[in-house]
C-alpha cells in the first residue's frame, strides 16, 4: 500500500482520485536550458511526501536538487550546475573540478579521490604512459551517462519510482572502468535508495578508489545544526595540531556561516549495527528536519566530515569512502588499494533519508547512539590510528 495523506492508498484507490500518478508523485524526463546548465538531461522525482530531487543524467546520474515541503536539503554552490563540456578536468593544476563543484551528491572515483596525485602507469603496458596524472577527485563526476530506463514499478499495491544509468570512464592504453548506478524510492516514503555496481570492463589490471561527496545546505545546516554518528574514535583532522581550535568550530556542532573561513576536513572511524550499516545525519531539531545517510561498512569502511562554512558557500558534508583520507600512495603503501582485473566488480548499496520531524530525529539519535556514543566534546584529539582495512 501507498501512504499518502495520512492513509494508507491502494493502486485501485489513487487510479480513482486522478487519471494519472503524475497527480501524487512521479519522475519525468527534462532538459535544462538557460547558462552553464544547458543542455543537461535531468530527472525530476516526487515522491508524494513533499520530497522533490534531481538527477543529473549527464553529470554521472548524480543527484543535484533535494527539498522537502520547500525547505532545501542538497547544496547549491556558486558554481552551478555546469555541463560537462564546459568542465576542465586539468584546469588550475587539477583544481578545475572546484569550478564543476555543486549538488547534493558529487560521486568521486573511479580510479583516484582526494587530492591530485601522479602515479607510475606500468600496469597500462604503453610506454609513452609513464606516469598517470590525476586532478581533485578523479573523473567521474562531470562524465554523462546512457539512460537505461526510469518510470514507475508497481509490485501489487506498493509503487517504486526508479532510474538506471551507466557511466563509463574509458581511455584507449588506460581504464575502461563501468558504473551502473540505480535509484529508487517508494512512494509515500522519504528514504532514496542507491544502488552502484562498478566493473572494470578492460583488461589491464586497474585501481579502484570511490568516494560520495555528500553536500548538505541551509536550512537543514545552521547554526546549531549537529553532526550524529556512531562514532568510535576521531581518527584525523586537516587543521589538528597548534591551531585546532582556532576557527573556533568543532566537529559537532555547526556555526552560522563565517567569513573567511577555511575548509575543515575529519575523519572518524565508525562503528556498524547488527546489520553492518552505518547511519549518519545532520539535523536541524529547531527546524524539525534532518538528513541521513545510511552506508554499509564492508563497502565504505571510511568516513569523512567536510566543514566548508564560508559565507556564500555555506555546505556539510557526509562523506563514505573506499579509502583512508591520506590518499592513494598511503593506499598503494599499505596494501589497501583496491585492483579490479576484467570483470571484478564492487557494489555500494546506500540510503538517503529524510528525517522530517522531531520525534524521527529521537528516534534515529537513539538508535545511533546505541551502535555508539560519539565523543561530547566539540575538539576531541585525533589518535592517528587508522585502522587496516582488510579484504582488498
Amino acid at each position: 500500500m501507498v501512504e499518502l495523506y495520512g492513509g494508507q492508498r491502494s493502486r485501485r484507490d489513487l487510479s480513482a482520485h486522478a487519471g494519472s500518478l503524475s497527480q501524487f508523485a512521479g519522475v519525468r524526463l527534462v532538459t535544462l536550458g538557460d547558462g552553464v546548465e544547458r543542455g543537461i538531461r535531468m530527472l525530476e522525482f516526487r515522491s508524494g511526501t513533499g520530497l522533490r530531487f534531481t538527477v543529473l543524467i549527464d553529470r554521472a546520474f548524480d543527484i543535484a536538487d533535494c527539498e522537502f515541503r520547500g525547505m532545501g536539503i542538497g547544496w547549491n554552490s556558486p558554481a552551478g550546475f555546469k555541463h560537462p563540456g564546459l568542465h576542465e578536468y586539468e584546469g588550475e593544476g587539477g583544481l578545475g573540478w572546484l569550478r564543476s563543484f555543486s549538488g547534493l551528491m558529487v560521486t568521486c572515483g573511479l580510479d583516484h579521490i582526494l587530492f591530485m596525485n601522479d602515479e607510475p602507469g606500468d600496469h597500462y603496458v604503453y610506454g609513452p604512459r609513464k606516469t598517470i596524472s590525476h586532478s581533485l577527485h578523479g573523473r567521474i563526476g562531470t562524465i554523462p551517462a546512457k539512460l537505461n530506463g526510469y518510470g514507475e514499478r508497481w509490485d501489487g499495491d506498493d509503487c517504486y519510482l526508479w532510474a538506471e544509468g551507466v557511466v563509463t570512464q574509458g581511455a584507449v592504453f588506460a581504464e575502461h572502468l563501468e558504473l551502473t548506478r540505480r535509484i529508487e524510492i517508494k512512494v509515500g516514503t522519504n528514504d532514496i535508495k542507491i544502488s552502484d555496481r562498478v566493473v572494470n570492463r578492460g583488461f589491464y589490471r586497474t585501481p579502484h578508489m570511490y568516494c560520495y561527496h555528500i553536500n548538505v545546505g541551509h536550512p537543514v545546516l545552521a547554526e546549531g545544526s549537529r553532526y550524529i554518528a556512531p562514532i568510535r574514535d576521531v581518527v584525523w583532522a586537516a587543521h589538528a595540531g597548534a591551531d585546532y581550535k582556532k576557527q573556533d568550530v568543532g566537529y559537532r556542532t555547526m556555526p552560522a556561516p563565517q567569513k573567511n573561513f577555511h575548509e575543515q576536513v575529519w575523519q572518524h572511524e565508525m562503528g556498524a549495527d547488527s546489520n553492518g550499516e552505518v547511519p549518519v545525519a545532520l539535523v536541524n531539531e529547531d527546524l524539525g528536519i534532518g538528513f541521513e545517510v545510511i552506508t554499509r561498512k564492508d563497502q565504505f569502511p571510511c568516513m569523512y566530515e567536510w566543514q566548508n562554512l564560508q559565507a556564500g558557500q555555506y555546505a556539510l558534508g557526509l562523506e563514505p569512502s573506499s579509502n583512508h583520507v591520506l590518499g592513494k600512495d598511503y593506499a598503494r603503501d599499505k596494501g589497501e588499494l583496491i585492483w579490479l582485473e576484467h570483470g571484478d566488480e564492487r557494489r555500494y548499496d546506500t540510503t538517503f533519508r529524510i528525517l522530517a520531524s522531531k520525534d524521527e530525529i529521537a528516534s534515529e539519535e537513539k538508535r545511533i547512539r546505541a551502535i555508539s556514543t560519539q565523543p561530547q566534546e566539540e575538539y576531541p584529539q585525533p589518535s592517528g590510528k587508522h585502522l587496516p582495512i582488510g579484504g582488498r
